[in-house]
């Protein structure tokens, strides 16, 4: 058993949105090699303070009364991940300044003040709630700040030349060095079970998956998970309910998955130990899911609210995968629209990728905004979503 660490947020979604689960699994489609025996990741003493330079203990957090009592627009805007580069940080500030709820960081090489620049911006967030930060640093090619934090093998590699052990330890001390540098979340690991090729434009995963049988991924992933924890970072898993075997890159265009039936009796698997573990946060892939969904898991009720929340139990932040990606823009949905669907559907935090970030933040905002005004989302939806940051933000900051 894979023990991680974390505190579960105590609020859940709406329990009316989503129609039952379909029941027991059929054997998979896809065969996986012998799984190895399964290790056991001892849980170490929770990480001490993250974003705070003194070791004073963290504000407690709003009530849904006290967020209720905020406008709409501040409320929507904790649930919006402002794009930025990382040479650039700056120029999202007004997004901060105007409530975004995270940053999410793109870019190859890190500057070597990116924490001086992130501290600059976040002191200028409203109600001093600064955003969550957050990037990709799962390993091989998919790095945003190697030149800072260090480079780290492919997780494929990983798991082929590495113990459990050493990849929780790997996974500390880069977290360390992302904590020095000013961001709080990394966007990884990738818990899909995958081989062959990738990443490219019909391979999502490739050498970004620990591998194809379960319990490999679920070893690996969860010791690299419970490592970045130690080291004072969020893990996010992803990419939730399974896009290892996906017919396409989300990135480059619509995809779906293997049928639901197929994904309960493999590629669920290591989502299902994160989640028993206590997991703090889960990113919804963009691929559609035969059997669950009409479209995108990312946009559907019976994804989030029904399997992910009711069925499996999870109580932590829920981020989407990027709504900016041509798994919309090629069904004619902008963010905004594609982001009004995520939150009804159950989704905490909304990540996209534009070129024009503080645009398209502001777009969203407006939509959350006029979704609540005519009854499209619940209030109570909105409110529980906030509180679900407000406490991912209280956890990266040692509460």
């Amino acid at each position: 058993m894979v023990t991680l660490l974390g505190t579960a947020c105590l609020v859940t979604a709406s329990a009316n949105l989503a129609p039952a689960v379909p029941g027991p699994p059929a054997p998979p489609a896809r065969t996986a090699p012998a799984a190895p025996p399964q290790v056991v990741v001892a849980a170490l003493p929770a990480p001490s303070a993250v974003m705070a330079p003194t070791t004073s203990a963290p504000s407690p957090l709003p009530s849904l009364t006290v967020i209720a009592s905020w406008s709409v627009a501040r409320r929507a805007a904790q649930l919006v991940v402002v794009s930025a580069q990382e040479t650039d940080v700056a120029a999202v500030a007004a997004s901060v300044a105007e409530g975004a709820g995270g940053i999410i960081l793109y870019g190859t090489s890190a500057p070597e003040n990116l924490g001086q620049q992130l501290q600059a911006v976040e002191a200028q967030a409203e109600g001093g709630l600064a955003p969550l930060v957050m990037t990709d640093e799962e390993g091989g090619g998919i790095q945003r700040m190697s030149n800072l934090v260090g480079t780290i093998p492919w997780p494929a590699t990983m798991s082929a030349t590495m113990t459990p052990e050493a990849v929780h330890q790997l996974a500390a001390t880069l977290a360390e060095q992302m904590v020095a540098d000013g961001v709080t979340m990394d966007l990884a690991p990738v818990l899909d079970l995958a081989s062959g090729p990738g990443p490219d434009a019909t391979h999502i995963d490739g050498p970004r998956s620990f591998g194809l049988a379960p319990a490999t991924a679920t070893a690996y992933g969860l010791a690299f998970a419970t490592g970045l924890e130690a080291g004072g970072v969020i893990p996010v898993v992803k990419h939730f309910p399974g896009e290892g075997g996906a017919t396409y890159n989300t990135d480059d265009g619509p995809a779906s998955t293997p049928p639901l039936s197929d994904l309960q009796a493999s590629d669920l698997l290591p989502f299902e130990a994160a989640i028993n573990g206590r997991i703090p946060a889960i990113m919804v892939g963009d691929a559609s899911v035969p059997g669950l969904t009409d479209g995108p898991a990312s946009l559907s009720p019976a994804a989030i609210t029904g399997l992910l929340r009711q069925q499996l139990g999870f109580e932590g932040l829920v981020l989407t995968d990027s709504l900016s990606a041509p798994a919309f823009s090629d069904l004619g949905l902008s963010v905004a629209q594609a982001s009004v669907q995520a939150v009804e559907a159950g989704a905490d935090m909304i990540l996209s990728d534009t070129a024009t970030p503080n645009l398209t933040f502001e777009q969203t905002v407006n939509a959350l905004v006029a979704a609540v005004s005519d009854g499209q989302l619940p209030t109570q939806m909105l409110n529980t979503a906030v509180l679900q940051v407000l406490t991912a933000k209280q956890d990266a900051a040692g509460g």
